[in-house]
């Protein structure tokens, strides 16, 4: 085993939270590898690393193909003989109502969002049981902790990651394996103008987004990696965490008003007249 370095395989690494994560990892003296489908994106993340003296390197994956996640992971394990952390990130956005959604919406969102994290696990957590040692951070959502009204197939997933982060916490920890969900909110990052809309204006969405107050990568990438120095099992904002159980838990009758106003106001961007 490699003492001298710790080594980290972060998918969607090219843009947005991953690269933020990826950047200030390598900052840390962390070899990263950078999996993602976005080439141009990734060299260009690659490039930017090694000027300020970082290590990294690109590996074209589409996490939906858990033969090319598995062939990455144990490459990257094989050549630098551990596997220290696996943030799993790669993931789309998708906004609509419920009816106007295909089966082949669902399983373009399931594909990537949800088995792009079950791969990953199931390639790397096995790899770490037998090191003894490692971290797996699953990127989710604050859409998965509470309702998303007009992206409930994005909330779907998000809900899920969370579900089987939380429970593998717990049976990894046995194992010294450590398991984090990320669970950012408005972050300014490209997978709101990448979202797809489903008979929704995307130009209107995005106006909407600019009225929220937004966090930038950088700035949630600080916080994600500090709760997984701390092990924390879930990664939020913490004002926005206490506002939300508050609220859900203790008045529910003000959440279900927020709820609403907030399905309103996405439907603005709805194509369809709403009867």
């Amino acid at each position: 085993m490699n003492d001298e370095y710790q080594v980290a395989i972060v998918t969607g690494g090219a843009s947005g939270i991953g690269q933020a994560i990826a950047s200030q990892l390598a900052g840390r003296q962390v070899f990263v590898v950078i999996a993602d489908i976005d080439e141009p994106g990734g060299k260009q993340t690659i490039d930017a690393i090694e000027k300020t003296g970082g290590r990294a390197k690109f590996v074209r994956l589409d996490v939906t193909d858990a033969d090319q996640v598995e062939a990455v992971v144990n490459s990257v394990y094989e050549k630098h003989g551990r596997l220290d952390y696996l943030f799993n990130n790669a993931g789309i956005a998708m906004y609509g109502e419920l009816y106007d959604m295909s089966r082949e919406h669902w399983e373009r969102i399931v594909n990537l969002n949800l088995w792009g994290v079950i791969h990953g696990i199931q390639a790397a957590y096995p790899l770490m049981k037998k090191q003894g040692f490692g971290h797996i951070a699953n990127t989710a959502s604050v859409a998965g902790l509470g309702p998303s009204p007009t992206a409930a197939a994005y909330a779907t997933t998000k809900h899920a990651i969370v579900g089987l982060t939380t429970s593998l916490h717990y049976e990894a920890e046995t194992f010294g394996v450590k398991v984090s969900a990320l669970c950012p909110t408005f972050v300014n990052t490209p997978i709101f103008s990448n979202g797809e809309g489903i008979n929704m204006d995307k130009a209107k969405i995005g106006e909407q987004m600019k009225t929220r107050k937004m966090m930038s990568p950088e700035q949630f990438a600080r916080i994600a990696l500090k709760g997984i120095e701390r092990n924390q099992l879930m990664v939020c904002p913490l004002p926005l965490r206490r506002t939300m159980d508050i609220f859900f838990i203790l008045f529910p009758g003000i959440h279900r008003k927020f709820i609403r106003f907030f399905r309103n106001e996405a439907r603005k961007a709805n194509l369809s007249t709403i009867q």
